[in-house]
């Protein structure tokens, strides 16, 4: 029996809708909780030789709320401290559009989070700008809303800068860079705030907010992002450089694909002269 040309568009569009139905049912099942690990190099112009190999666990967007519980949370916080780093941060997008239900048990499964050196904490624009700070504060955590700190670590200062998520603009973020003559690590929720790091001559950013796309499809790669200099990874402009993590939780729809979860272990290395 011959095959017209309207039943083969039929076949192919049932195609294509089964084969988005298995992504998405992979992504919601498994992919979205299959947690990661992942080891990178951050390069620091400046770093001082005594901070060559200090190791910072990296947990960002974790999106408590019914679609991610608080074991989730936990098992997140506990592959960090298995790996036994340095100082811990927390990127923000603790919850979902300021949910005040899950902002409280989000910190309690955080809490048990410690490193010699501190936990530092910033907010995402999902975070609101009282409880959720005032829910990470009480677990000990230093929550830093347009605010720097300097550790002293093995002898030698380092700058650690935290910005809201709403802090854009050069003339916000350079006062807070003030008087650090210091190595400098700026913690920026969204990636975008690259731009502003590379003006400032600030060596290192850690950011999040973009969940490296979510969806990565075949083909066509990340359905968001795009606005983003860098989504996931490592990127550089102008002698600053970034790390970009994916994240723990979801927006929007509770899948990823191709885009799994991770929690992050950086090394901070000096950067090649040059």
């Amino acid at each position: 029996m011959p095959v017209t040309r309207r039943t083969a568009l039929r076949t192919f569009a049932a195609g294509l809708i089964g084969g988005g139905a298995g992504l998405a049912a992979h992504g919601y099942a498994y992919e979205r909780v299959a947690i990661r690990v992942i080891d990178t190099d951050l390069a620091v112009a400046g770093l001082a030789p005594e901070h060559t190999g200090l190791r910072l666990g990296f947990i960002t967007d974790l999106h408590h709320s019914e679609y991610l519980s608080m074991d989730e949370v936990a098992r997140a916080a506990n592959l960090v401290l298995e790996r036994r780093p340095d100082l811990i941060v927390l990127g923000g997008d603790y919850v979902t559009l300021r949910n005040r239900r899950y902002m409280g048990s989000c910190a309690e499964a955080l809490g048990h989070l410690t490193a010699p050196h501190g936990v530092y904490a910033i907010l995402g624009n999902h975070d609101d700008d009282r409880h959720m700070p005032a829910a990470l504060a009480a677990r000990g955590f230093a929550v830093l809303r347009d605010a720097s700190t300097t550790l002293s670590i093995h002898g030698q200062p380092l700058a650690l800068v935290g910005i809201r998520f709403w802090t854009r603009r050069i003339g916000e973020i350079a006062p807070l860079l003030r008087g650090l003559a210091v190595p400098t690590i700026l913690l920026a929720h969204d990636p975008r705030r690259l731009a502003e790091a590379a003006a400032l001559a600030v060596p290192a950013v850690l950011s999040g907010h973009t969940h490296g796309g979510q969806l990565v499809l075949p083909g066509i790669g990340p359905l968001g992002g795009r606005r983003f200099p860098v989504i996931a990874g490592p990127g550089e402009r102008d002698g600053s450089r970034i790390f970009v993590s994916r994240g723990i939780g979801t927006v929007f729809v509770p899948v990823r694909v191709n885009c799994p979860p991770e929690v992050v272990i950086v090394t901070l290395k000096p950067a090649a002269a040059g």
